[in-house]
């Protein structure tokens, strides 16, 4: 069978994991009887620069020589579960494995970690630079992997590849194996695809942009408009996601992690400034059949050490069935604060079905602030549901905003004081500078301008209305809320640039 399509997973994104958006379509194209072929060029690229960077250099400091001589035992040390019994152990291997992928971005001018790219010359939000990366592919660190991956699976004579491209950190990666691609083969389809390029679509931009490089771009869930592109006719049939041909044993994590979606969008959609509002995504959950029929099928399938459900919000709806109908493994996702999690009884039963951390959006911990951002939260709800978590054991990993709008140096001392008064029962803080998202319908009455320069920029800066801007927030946060005796060892629990996808590791010794 001729091969149809090569679906691409290009550079930089957390290697913990494979991307489920690849797999969905995967499924899909195996349900519709399609040839496809499956690259992590994520994790495979970032396996073949720490191997090249480890045992072909000499590096004169003690630390690059360390990390140098103990890769591969890092490396097994992040996949061996025993790691995460002493987190001064795994913060060892994990900064000593970065500082080994760190020295192989230098001789190209990037800065490359386990969870970012960036690059000194080039900007993933520009498009002209994106497209010289497109033109200079040879000046990309992956370039000595990428170029002989791709051109052996061209020998397949491919009739589309498309790239799944969710992060900012891939956007350059992507672009410099486009490049290479249209060199070697000009006549192959060439597919855009992922949530960046969703969010790109809802500024206007379009595949013209990238005119030469890009034949489709496709904005939102892929399946079908991808089956319209191989001449496919959709049919609608049921699929799940497949991880077959996934790399497993090259993630960096202690057992295979499964990501799962039950749904697309956000259940709640009310937040001000929520991106999800303004480009207008809809809220699509799958059916409790459909989910407690696929997800246990793919667990015993897969047999994951952990499920990893990437909804924006886990809704009620979705708790509650997970507390009726257990996936048959350990499992964490991104929940609001409800009512139902107040209930230390419906806590225990979520504990049950094997949840091991909740994700919760508190951003901020004054009641106004919330209020005005529309968060639907509210504080007593979020003490009660933080102290029912801590009672049946399901971790807390709480995210804060500063700097929005409506917050100032009162509200964000509030916030410091419900995170002491409540320091016992959260377990990993995400901590951010609020960022405005340049698709929004409720900034009109705020004094904006250029984040950054591109064209392809998803934020704006702002002119807070009370004076209270990124510096002083950031400043803040430095100064005073980190340094707090009792924040700072919740900070020191997060672990290092894997951050929320490592975290339930931690929970599950």
């Amino acid at each position: 069978m001729t091969l149809k399509i090569v679906l691409i997973n290009p550079p930089v994104v957390k290697p913990s994991e494979p991307p489920a958006g690849i797999a969905k379509l995967a499924g899909c194209l195996k349900a519709n009887g399609v040839s496809y072929q499956i690259i992590d060029a994520n994790v495979e690229g970032i396996h073949y620069l720490l191997g090249q960077t480890a045992f072909e250099n000499e590096w004169p400091d003690k630390w690059s020589k360390r990390a140098c001589k103990n890769l591969e035992a890092n490396i097994a040390a992040l996949q061996n579960t025993e790691t995460y019994k002493n987190k001064s152990r795994y913060s060892r291997a994990a900064q000593d494995v970065n500082r080994v992928l760190h020295l192989a971005g230098k001789p190209y001018g990037a800065h490359l970690t386990l969870s970012d790219f960036t690059n000194n010359m080039l900007a993933p939000a520009r498009s002209a630079d994106l497209l010289k990366a497109a033109q200079m592919p040879d000046n990309n660190p992956f370039y000595p992997y990428f170029s002989a991956r791709l051109m052996a699976v061209m020998q397949d004579e491919p009739e589309f590849v498309g790239f799944s491209v969710n992060y900012l950190s891939q956007a350059l990666c992507a672009f410099a194996m486009i490049g290479f691609i249209r060199n070697i083969n000009p006549g192959i389809k060439i597919v855009l695809g992922g949530s960046l390029v969703t969010s790109w679509a809802a500024l206007g931009v379009g595949k013209d942009k990238f005119a030469g490089f890009i034949d489709e771009m496709i904005a939102g869930a892929g399946e079908e408009k991808l089956l319209e592109l191989l001449g496919v006719e959709y049919g609608h049939k049921k699929s799940s996601p497949d991880y077959d041909d996934f790399p497993a044993q090259f993630y960096f994590s202690p057992g295979f992690v499964l990501p799962y979606s039950a749904s697309r969008g956000c259940y709640w959609r009310g937040c001000a400034f929520c991106p999800e509002r303004a480009e207008e995504n809809p809220y699509l959950p799958l059916s409790a059949a459909q989910i407690n029929q696929e997800l246990p099928q793919l667990v015993k399938k897969y047999q994951p050490a952990l499920v990893h459900l990437l909804d924006n919000a886990l809704s009620p709806v979705m708790l509650k069935n997970l507390a009726q109908h257990p996936p048959g493994a350990s499992w964490y996702g991104f929940a609001r604060v409800s009512k139902e999690l107040t209930d230390d009884d419906f806590c225990l039963s979520l504990k049950k079905s094997g949840c091991v951390m909740l994700k919760l959006g508190i951003e901020s911990g004054d009641q106004e602030v919330l209020d005005k951002l529309n968060k639907g939260i509210n504080l007593e709800d979020a003490s009660k549901a933080l102290k029912a978590l801590k009672k049946v054991g399901i971790a807390a990993y709480v995210y804060l905003l500063f700097g929005t709008p409506p917050e100032i140096e009162e509200s964000a001392q509030k916030t410091l004081n419900f995170t002491v008064a409540h320091s016992d029962c959260i377990d990993f803080l995400n901590l951010a500078i609020f960022n405005l998202p340049v698709a929004n319908d409720t900034a009109q009455n705020l004094q904006t301008e250029n984040f950054y320069e591109g064209d392809l920029s998803l934020y704006r800066d702002f002119r807070h209305p009370a004076g209270w801007d990124r510096q002083n927030a950031r400043n803040f946060l430095e100064k005073t809320f980190k340094k707090h005796p009792a924040v700072a060892p919740i900070i020191k629990r997060l672990p290092e640039f894997f951050t929320s996808n490592h975290a339930p590791f931690f929970k599950m010794i």
